[in-house]
């Protein structure tokens, strides 16, 4: 399927029109992208590299202003009306879709904005749980309505950032920023190469000749978010470690594949391994950077490969699954390269894909994978799309 496709302007149409019979009135309406990461996976909370590219399919919300600090919200997705009192926002995750704006609301509210209450009305078209961010996609849209609907004012940067901490104080993830501040700083027909730890970041525009196609395996496996936590305590016991030898580095963002066979005596072999995926993968987001800008797209293919390559022989996030839908594809014609994307143990894959074989790929892989496992693979095809903010969109990022 093709993602966004029945179009911004007869989405927010529908959504006016459900706030007015659900809530009685008018509402503003926000959107923020979800997002596919073309390379650079479990680099982010590492202070190293990313590349993702925000996509068509959005978190929408409706909201209209409320005279008392009561927040009432209704999810399409879920199908439920919860609501929250701002004076009492605080508390451990509860493992509820509602943790998100809650985790936002009280985090805004920590740092000094001023909210009030208000009616919201939450439409998601991000497909929950494949690796495509519709948490940070929710989380974004969400702060974007309560600041609007407050009259205050939020730098982007510090938004992502606030809703980074959302989703780590209040529904468990410690999510590196990539996907907060993707949803904030995408621009259409391109992709970002984003530095994690100074936030510096470049656009690079994606060729016409090609789409990404995103193939969902149809799984999560039930160990995801607790590996995926425990892949980022490894780093940093890792840098703990090699920090008496190497006393300048803060994160594996600073260490040189040099330094890490210099000093691999300090690991374990585990984490070593793990220390060896993080700095090549950040290599290879500097050279698919300029591969890409050059217009080489072979070369970017290439270290997709690696890419999935290092994720699941060094870095253990794949399953078989992955591994299946990356081999077939790589026997494709018109597919540059595929990799896994997102935390692991399920989800989706990435592909470039020349644009005159994507038909032909999705119908193809689909029907191999059913074959090989019996599972329906859905696919996506992913345009770059513009980032977050208010519906009809007025002004750029700033």
């Amino acid at each position: 399927m093709i993602l966004g496709v029945s179009g911004p302007e007869s989405t927010a149409d529908q959504l006016a029109a459900k706030f007015q019979h659900l809530f009685g009135r008018s509402a503003l309406l926000f959107r923020a992208p979800g997002r596919i990461n073309l390379i650079g996976e479990h680099t982010d909370y590492n202070q190293g590299f990313v590349m993702p590219m925000a996509i068509e399919s959005s978190t929408w919300v409706a909201a209209a202003k409320r005279q008392d600090r009561c927040l009432e919200v209704y999810s399409e997705t879920f199908d439920e009306r919860i609501s929250f009192s701002l004076n009492s926002l605080s508390g451990p995750p509860r493992g509820h879709w509602g943790d998100f704006i809650r985790g936002v609301a009280a985090t805004l509210q920590e740092v000094g904005y001023a909210l009030c209450g208000a009616d919201l009305l939450v439409h998601g078209e991000v497909p929950v749980g494949v690796g495509l961010s519709s948490s940070a996609s929710l989380e974004v849209s969400v702060a974007f309505a309560l600041a609007a609907v407050a009259g205050i004012s939020i730098p982007r940067r510090e938004m992502a950032m606030l809703c980074q901490k959302a989703e780590h104080e209040y529904t468990g993830t410690r999510c590196g920023v990539m996907d907060q501040f993707a949803a904030c700083f995408s621009f259409a027909d391109h992709a970002l190469i984003l530095d994690c730890r100074s936030l510096e970041y470049r656009l690079l525009a994606i060729p016409s000749d090609v789409r990404m196609v995103v193939c969902n395996t149809g799984v999560r496996h039930q160990l995801a978010v607790g590996e995926y936590n425990l892949r980022r305590s490894e780093c940093e016991q890792a840098v703990k470690l090699l920090q008496p030898s190497l006393p300048e580095i803060r994160a594996l963002r600073d260490v040189e594949v040099a330094d890490l066979e210099k000093y691999k005596r300090d690991l374990s072999e585990r984490l070593y391994r793990r220390c060896r995926h993080v700095i090549s993968e950040n290599q290879r987001v500097v050279r698919a950077a300029k591969a890409l800008q050059s217009g080489d797209k072979v070369r970017v293919g290439q270290l997709m490969n690696q890419s999935h390559a290092s994720l699941r022989d060094d870095y253990e996030v794949s399953c078989k699954e992955l591994d299946l839908l990356v081999d077939l594809a790589s026997s494709m014609q018109g597919v540059y390269g595929a990799r896994m994307m997102g935390g692991g143990f399920g989800g989706c894959t990435v592909n470039m894909v020349s644009t005159g074989d994507v038909s032909t790929f999705c119908a193809n892989i689909a029907r191999m994978y059913a074959h090989e496992t019996g599972i329906s693979a859905e696919t996506y095809v992913c345009e770059a799309a513009q980032a977050a903010g208010n519906w009809p969109t007025k002004g750029t990022q700033s």
